[in-house]
């Protein structure tokens, strides 16, 4: 079985999963004091959001172009909500996990808490929400044919 760009959306939403996953993991790794466990789980999840956001791209710009919600009504007013929210705060972590990512990295672990406190929910709030778009429109209510 060959992979095609009617795979991407299914591996995107894998990756999304494995973002969150990685980013709630992550969580209690420092919660419970082992930063080196925490550190891995998250650049797994920088990794896999980077990786995300690769393949989102070349889906839109090289096969796709933009998707539009099959079905009217409430469903595509929770639909548009949850893209809305997903979207604005998918633009607005990217500085906050550079931002986070950097101050790890420079050892500045006081800077890091107080940004990574923000950064930590929206970021698991994109992934999360990246996966219910993904089910709303592909398993849900998918396009019709």
């Amino acid at each position: 079985m060959a992979f095609t760009p009617q795979d991407i959306p299914t591996l995107n939403a894998v990756f999304n999963l494995t973002s969150a996953t990685l980013l709630l993991t992550g969580y209690v790794f420092i919660r419970r004091g082992n930063r080196e466990a925490h550190r891995f789980c998250m650049v797994g999840a920088l990794v896999s959001s980077a990786l995300f956001l690769t393949g989102y791209l070349i889906y839109h710009f090289v096969y796709h172009g933009m998707t539009r919600f099959p079905v009217e009504g409430l469903p595509k007013a929770v639909y548009l909500t949850i893209l809305l929210t997903h979207t604005v705060l998918a633009v607005v972590i990217v500085p906050l996990v550079a931002m986070t990512v950097f101050r790890a990295a420079k050892g500045q672990f006081d800077r890091h808490r107080r940004v990574a406190r923000w950064t930590f929910p929206l970021w698991f709030y994109v992934s999360i929400t990246g996966v219910v778009i993904y089910v709303m429109l592909y398993h849900l209510y998918p396009q019709p044919r």
